[in-house]
């Protein structure tokens, strides 16, 4: 029976640094601030707004709601782009995706300046994953894959460890993430031959592919560390991920929920972001 790697004690863990850095800014008279930016009444959109907004006042930092109708033109998505970048009160912004159609989603990420980026959608803080250097911040679901690995002790120098997706939301930067620890890392996708057999091969194993039940218990060796990245509704109204937790569980050594896995980690991480760059911002060098 595998170990559950709970999100909750993750994120609790989480919650303790970050705390510590709200204290020091609070002592330099800094109070961090997210943007978001909402296009229309998506209720995806109002799900994931509330709970950044309920995370950020948890932790201190104050939440800007900026709302535009599905119907706004482009020329108004930038103008409220453009005051988040010229507000220096607003260290960070996240803008829901998908806009919706009609808008230049495009366009409209790379007007939002990289060091506001708390979400990595421009092409500056995709550079700073892959390069190392730049302004931004990784994805915040990628990083909280790192952060649950970190938390529960899963050593990632040397290990081989297999990604199954490949976007650049998820696969690609979370893959850089763990180069950038020393792992080898083995990038999988739809086209993939043999993919149980790759997936059997990796001591650490991270589901990304966006389809529900995408890998399962044939994919699975004995003691191996399983992160489960989606999150989906099945026909019966239950949430679900892309890994089939039934006959993978009895399988793996240990293995994220859906939910209370990941997702219970990425709005931490998303305002550590803001926390960090209001820290860059005054100058206090940041600890999180």
């Amino acid at each position: 029976m595998a170990t559950i790697l709970s999100g909750k004690e993750v994120a609790a863990s989480l919650n303790e640094r970050l705390t510590t850095q709200m204290r020091t800014l609070e002592q330099k008279g800094v109070t961090p601030v997210l943007a978001i930016l909402r296009v229309g009444e998506r209720q995806d959109d109002l799900a994931y707004e509330r709970g950044a907004v309920k995370r950020c006042e948890k932790l201190g930092v104050e939440a800007r709601r900026l709302t535009l109708s599905a119907s706004c033109t482009q020329a108004e998505l930038m103008n409220a782009i453009r005051s988040v970048n010229e507000d220096e009160s607003i260290h960070g912004c996240l803008m829901l995706r998908p806009l919706p159609a009609g808008l230049d989603e495009h366009a409209a990420c790379e007007a939002l300046r990289p060091e506001k980026d708390v979400d990595c959608i421009t092409s500056g803080s995709l550079a700073r994953v892959f390069t190392g250097k730049g302004a931004g911040y990784p994805p915040c679901t990628a990083q909280a894959c790192v952060e649950i690995l970190d938390h529960y002790h899963c050593g990632l120098d040397g290990r081989k460890v297999v990604v199954v997706g490949r976007s650049l939301v998820i696969g690609k930067p979370v893959a850089m993430l763990l180069l950038a620890r020393n792992a080898t890392v083995t990038i999988c996708h739809t086209h993939t031959r043999n993919l149980a057999e790759e997936c059997q091969k990796a001591d650490v194993l991270i589901v990304a592919a966006g389809k529900a039940g995408a890998v399962d218990g044939r994919c699975i060796s004995q003691g191996q560390v399983v992160i489960d990245v989606g999150i989906h509704v099945d026909a019966d109204g239950t949430m679900c991920g892309d890994v089939d937790f039934l006959s993978v569980e009895p399988l793996a050594g240990a293995v994220t929920p859906v939910p209370g896995g990941v997702g219970t980690v990425t709005s931490t991480v998303l305002v550590g972001h803001v926390i960090e760059a209001a820290a860059k911002a005054a100058g206090i060098e940041p600890n999180v």
